[in-house]
């Protein structure tokens, strides 16, 4: 027998297989780590970014370094508190819009059918940054059988078991071609077949109307293709035919039909005001965890309604001058795009489209109440045909009577006495109303009839008792801005007349005729006694599209020759400075023209952040701390600003923690911040309540002290320019006064556990149409600017205090300051051409140098490549909401850039400095970093793949010589 040998694979095939393996496997190695690094902000995010562990000096660590205090033993006790708190703002914010014959509140016991999908699938809040959890949120069944009123639940399971199988209307953020419009409500023959069973609930029908909300897109103003039931011309805040005859089935087989309206924007609600067949009617907005409780003890009378209309209610939207100018327009002769890095390419949104989107608001200052009220004085509308509820109205189970007790002017503010006396039979609240009208000169500075100058709402007064309010008035508040001539505030002569009312259109009694001999122009020097700075024309660019040859602005001498239309012809050609504006921004040729010289950077230091808490924030130590960081340690964290700010560990600096939004604490990075679920803010401002705002902030003061929690993207004021505004539920009102006082009152509460609000969102972000197209080009007058859109800002920044401890020696004692509001959040959308966060006039002129803005801007989350971080910080947009590295500075060495960095580091530095963020800390505290468990395993994977890799190399090599010597 001969023996077989088996023959040995070739070196050249044996290479083949291993070599790419080993090859693929370091490449995959490099990619990982690589994708990190890159990613590594986003991964923090996720998995945690470490965690810096401070020691205070052993001579203080006996100091008592509890800056804020909780008043809440643990998180526990904070959400049942805040749990109640919800249920009473909903309380006194629900409006009762109407009450035929006393048909509310109900008898106790009351056996009721809850008619409408809402009934069971209620609208709680919004969608997007306003999003909570609502999974054990009272229902509204719940909040009816708390109150002690038995439900039918035969027809409550018909309609719940159709909401469950039929999706409510939702708009999927940013995203409108996969939006849905759908009101989705059940066929009134579903309901006939119930019929049997309303006679032993029929007590009363309680028929929910809802609408939803959400960022990202607007709600429809044509429901063309969205509606089985289409009527030409029907949008969504009308009531469309199912609710139309869920209506008439409840009119016919109940004798009592109370409708709520489960939404946060207004509707049309004509048809059911003016029908004698619907007895009453609340407008309950979205009610948050445990709202729909107040609801249910409204409707027994437990809870006596005080809540007022936030926003005007017109009979008919389309006939309202802003609704020919809402929406999507783009240039026709503009296409844009912008450069980006592959980073970006890789971990940012890309640009939807190349076109240039704008907005025209053409109807100036007449917005809301101010255009109805006036349009009925100068005769060019039907008050009573045009109007259904007005701005400022609620009913009451009570009466009330109003005496003026006197008005006086001192220092410049006129303080109104107003004696409220309950003259019913059931204690209850009440706002008293105070509206100045400004004399008016046709062709003039333009003004409305009537403007709302303040506003106080009483305790609770019992029957036959009474309660004083008075109400301030400076006397500077009634100036108007002009624009054209003085391109300042100008108070007019003439008399002014200051009257209290029930509402914006129903006058109770005057307080007083203020005359002003000759005009005060507040211009230079003799600026405003409230403005840090002079106040002078910084929106001419913005301003230039209007008048002759461009849009012709809505004016009071000629209301039928002005009013708006949509644009066309000329109006949708972009000139060159407005091409300008859309291009992408030049930092070099910014870099150029700056005279400044390079700060330092990298220099020694004993000074860590804790020891500048409570200096003015020109201390001369704040220069020296700065000196010491180098450029990377600023830009790292100015550009991984998302829901955070980074740790700086040479100076000591925390990193902190800012969740979104203005309906309570949520995340959807970490779900442990989720908190209870807030009324809408539409909601809160219905109540008119500036207490009951400063409660919510100090509750949500608590919660984050319970959660580690620093800053907060919240509140928020845009205005309600549009009923259909997608975001409406997220802003307060229609009007800047209204908004602006319930903005100060929330975030000054927060401020008391100290917590930092972001106002959002800085400014004129009014529609969520064509947000993110590449910015949407808003125009408007400088006037309207500044009264209508600016002022709830300009009030909040001007009021917000946060009191700030801080040991003032090294003997541990505590003193006190104050700062003023600290942090902004700039918008998605352009001032003109502008992207709002690189408009140097709004972040910086008026933001900063007129008010007195000490804290720091963020953007809106950056994911957009005309957002330029460097424009950002030139125009005083300090932080990035992106995850590192979504985005970067295209300059980091020139004079300008790194000068511009430090302003925007001293500006995040000086709020965290002066914030919770520094609970426990005592000057002269060591830190340490610890890494988070995922860098430890990717060193040890790195490593592990690294040695495996390696032994695969060794075992290759002596194979392959192996192999070559046999």
């Amino acid at each position: 027998m001969s023996a077989r040998t088996t023959r040995r694979m070739s070196n050249r095939a044996y290479l083949s297989i291993w070599v790419p393996v080993l090859a693929l496997v370091t490449l995959i190695a490099v990619v990982a780590n690589i994708a990190l690094v890159v990613a590594g902000g986003w991964v923090a995010s996720q998995f945690g970014s470490g965690t810096y562990t401070f020691t205070n000096a052993e001579e203080s660590a006996d100091w008592d370094t509890d800056y804020y205090t909780a008043d809440y033993a643990d998180i526990d006790e904070v959400d049942a508190a805040a749990e109640a708190l919800v249920q009473e703002i909903s309380g006194a914010g629900i409006v009762l819009a109407k009450n035929e014959s006393a048909a509310l509140p109900l008898a106790a016991g009351a056996r009721v059918t809850m008619l409408g999908r809402a009934a069971a699938d209620p609208v709680f809040g919004g969608s997007g940054s306003g999003s909570v959890d609502t999974n054990s949120a009272v229902t509204a069944r719940a909040g009816l059988e708390n109150a002690g009123f038995v439900v039918n639940d035969a027809v409550f399971a018909t309609i719940e078991s159709f909401a469950a199988e039929n999706d409510r209307g939702y708009i999927e953020m940013d995203n409108p071609d996969a939006s849905s419009y759908t009101i989705g409500e059940l066929p009134v023959e579903q309901y006939q077949a119930q019929q049997s069973t309303f006679a032993d609930y029929g007590d009363a029908a309680v028929v929910y109307l809802g609408r939803p909300g959400g960022e990202g897109g607007d709600l429809a103003t044509d429901m063309e293709g969205w509606d089985d039931n289409y009527v030409p011309g029907q949008h969504q805040l009308e009531l469309n035919q199912d609710e139309k005859d869920l209506i008439e089935l409840a009119k016919a087989d109940f004798d009592t039909v109370v409708v709520v309206i489960n939404a946060s924007t207004t509707m049309e609600l004509g048809l059911l005001q003016d029908d004698a067949g619907v007895d009453a009617i609340l407008l309950a907005g979205s009610p948050g965890a445990t709202g729909l409780n107040a609801l249910g003890r409204i409707l027994s009378g437990d809870v006596n309604p005080s809540g007022k209309t936030s926003d005007l209610w017109a009979a008919d939207f389309t006939a309202d001058p802003t609704f020919v100018n809402f929406g999507g327009f783009v240039y026709e002769n503009l296409s844009v795009s912008y450069p980006v890095s592959a980073v970006e390419t890789a971990t940012s949104n890309a640009t939807i489209t190349d076109q240039a989107p704008f907005v025209d608001y053409a109807e100036g200052i007449y917005v809301g109440y101010r255009y109805y009220e006036t349009a009925a004085v100068e005769g060019f509308l039907d008050y009573d045909q045009a109007v259904v509820y007005p701005f400022g109205y609620g009913l009451s189970y009570t009466d009330f009577d109003w005496q003026v007790l006197g008005s006086t002017e001192s220092d410049g503010v006129i303080s109104t006495q107003v004696q409220v006396t309950n003259t019913g039979d059931v204690a209850g609240k009440d706002v008293v109303e105070l509206y100045y009208t400004a004399p008016y000169t046709p062709g003039g500075i333009e003004k409305s009839a009537v403007v709302l100058g303040g506003f106080d709402k009483t305790g609770l007064i019992e029957p036959g008792a009474s309660e004083t309010v008075t109400i301030d008035l400076p006397v500077e508040d009634m100036a108007s801005y002009d624009y054209q001539d003085a391109k300042a505030y100008v108070l007019e002569a003439g008399d002014y007349q200051l009257t209290v009312r029930s509402d914006s259109h129903t006058v109770v009694a005057d307080a007083l005729t203020y005359t002003v001999d000759a005009d005060v122009v507040y211009s230079g020097d003799d600026h405003r006694e409230s403005d840090r700075a002079a106040v002078t024309n910084q929106f001419d660019d913005v301003s230039a599209r209007f008048g002759e040859g461009g849009v012709t602005p809505l004016s009071r001498a000629d209301f039928a020759g002005t009013f708006p239309t949509a644009p066309t012809g000329d109006l949708l050609v972009a000139d060159d400075a407005v091409a300008a504006g859309f291009a992408a921004w030049d930092y070099e040729a910014v870099a150029d023209a700056f005279d400044g010289e390079m700060p330092a950077t990298g220099a020694g230091t004993e000074l860590s952040l804790i020891d500048l808490r409570g200096l003015p924030k020109d201390d001369p130590q704040w220069q020296e701390l700065l000196d010491s960081l180098s450029v990377g340690d600023m830009t790292d964290m100015l550009l991984n600003g998302a829901y955070q700010t980074a740790a700086i560990g040479s100076i000591g600096k925390p990193q902190t923690t800012e969740p979104d939004g203005p309906a309570g604490f949520s995340s959807f990075i970490n779900s442990s911040i989720n908190g209870v679920a807030y009324p809408s803010e539409f909601l809160i401002a219905q109540t008119w309540d500036v207490d009951l705002g400063r409660a919510m902030g100090e509750m949500l003061g608590n919660e984050a002290m319970q959660k580690d929690i620093n800053g907060w993207y919240a509140p928020a004021a845009n205005l309600h320019r549009s009923p259909f505004a997608g975001r409406n539920f997220e802003y307060y009102s229609e009007d800047p006064f209204l908004s602006g006082a319930m903005m100060t009152s929330v975030a000054n509460g927060a401020a008391t556990k100290g917590v930092y609000t972001t106002l959002k969102h800085f400014a004129l972000n009014d529609q969520e149409t064509n947000r993110v197209n590449n910015g949407l080009a808003t125009w408007a007058t400088e006037q309207t600017i500044r009264e209508i859109y600016l002022k709830p800002f300009e009030m909040a920044v001007k009021g917000i205090t946060m009191d700030v401890a801080y040991l003032a020696d090294t003997e541990g004692t505590i003193e006190h300051t104050t700062v003023g509001s600290t942090a902004v959040m700039s918008s998605f959308n352009r001032i003109g051409a502008t992207w709002a966060g690189g408009s140097r006039a709004l972040m910086h002129d008026v933001l900063r140098e007129e008010w007195g803005f000490e804290g720091f801007a963020i953007s809106d989350f950056n994911l957009y490549p005309y957002m330029n971080p460097n424009q950002g910080i030139s125009a005083g947009t300090d932080l990035t909401l992106t995850f590192q590295p979504s985005k970067s500075f295209g300059d980091t060495s020139s004079a300008k850039a790194v000068s511009d960095i430090r302003t925007a580091t001293h500006n995040i530095l000086f709020t965290v400095a002066n914030s919770n963020a520094m609970n426990g800390l005592a000057p002269g505290a060591t830190v340490d970093y610890t890494p988070p468990t995922w860098v430890y395993i990717q060193i040890v994977a790195t490593v592990v793949v690294g040695l495996l890799v390696v032994a695969g190399v060794v075992m290759v090599i002596r194979r392959v010589r192996r192999n070559r010597t046999a």
